[in-house]
């Protein structure tokens, strides 16, 4: 199981890091610190809260990200419209992460 979140940990990084740093402007380590903090939540607290019903657990951990990242950015980075940022941050990288597993199989 530890394998298999790293590698989606590893994914997510490499999705949301460009997109906090470049685009949203809040430097490499504000934006590796966003997913660091919300992604062991996501993958390991969350889902022992839906079991059985899929597709809410992935709609609540994922409101749960954004919210998180976007407080976690604005307050301690000042990036400026943080929400907007984090959405787009959280929605390309589980958007492509759903993608890669269908035509792919990882992560």
């Amino acid at each position: 199981m530890l394998t298999s979140w790293f590698s989606a940990f590893f994914f997510t990084q490499c999705v949301e890091m460009p997109i906090y740093a470049r685009l949203a402007k809040a430097g490499w380590i504000a934006a590796f610190g966003a997913s660091a903090l919300t992604h062991p939540i996501v993958w390991f607290v969350i889902p022992s809260f839906f079991p059985g019903n899929y597709w809410r657990m992935v709609a609540v951990a994922e409101a749960f990200a954004v919210i998180a990242e976007a407080l976690y950015l604005h307050f301690g980075f000042r990036v400026k419209r943080a929400l907007l940022w984090s959405l787009l941050a959280n929605a390309t990288s589980v958007t492509l992460g759903f993608l890669s597993r269908h035509f792919f199989g990882w992560p």
